[in-house]
């Protein structure tokens, strides 16, 4: 009797250990639906509150996508933005990684500008899109005031920066929905 309750206990443990009872170990496409994977991009505009203005970056001409056009900080969550090893909470057998965006966007905007940012993130919207080497993309935006530093822009990305309010960013190529997230920015920072 004590031989079949412990295979039992040591069958249970394995069986929890190899099916879904356990977190994660790695990160994995293997089991990944390949119709459903995307580069998952965020974006911010950053507002500067003592002049009313908001950064924009023109992009290096060699970028695959919007080259040479004006756009905000941003960038694309990695794997090495998930630690399997370092999860902000275990949930059952899933790996959480909370504030994965928010962080994302403060790193990015001290490599690309070089300045800081306060965390108080707005959401603005998103978009789906296919980039021209076929790659599908999911951007999220947000924007978040500007704290502090001055504008060093990463080499090989961008060659260009303003401070523009809504009517200035008129006369710059951006990337289409820019300009009216900069407006949006300045509207959600200026009123009272």
């Amino acid at each position: 009797m004590g031989f079949t309750l412990s295979f039992l206990m040591l069958y249970t443990l394995y069986f929890l250990h190899y099916t879904s009872g356990m977190p994660a170990s790695k990160i994995s496409l293997e089991k990944a639906k390949q119709d459903k994977l995307f580069y998952v991009v965020a974006n911010v505009v950053v507002y500067r509150e003592s002049d009313g203005r908001c950064l924009i970056l023109k992009r290096d001409p060699r970028e695959k996508a919007h080259p040479s056009k004006y756009a905000v900080t941003g960038g694309k969550l990695e794997w090495k933005d998930l630690p399997v090893d370092k999860p902000t909470r275990v949930n059952g057998d899933v790996l959480d990684y909370q504030d994965a965006i928010e962080k994302l966007l403060i790193r990015e905007t001290k490599e690309e500008a070089g300045i800081d940012i306060h965390p108080d993130f707005q959401y603005i919207n998103s978009v789906a899109f296919i980039r021209p080497d076929e790659v599908p993309v999911i951007l999220i935006k947000f924007c978040a005031r500007y704290k502090k530093g001055n504008v060093v822009l990463e080499k090989g990305s961008f060659t260009d920066f303003a401070w523009v309010n809504a009517e200035e960013i008129q006369v710059y190529q951006c990337i289409d929905g820019i300009k009216e997230e900069v407006a949006q920015t300045v509207a959600h920072y200026t009123k009272k």
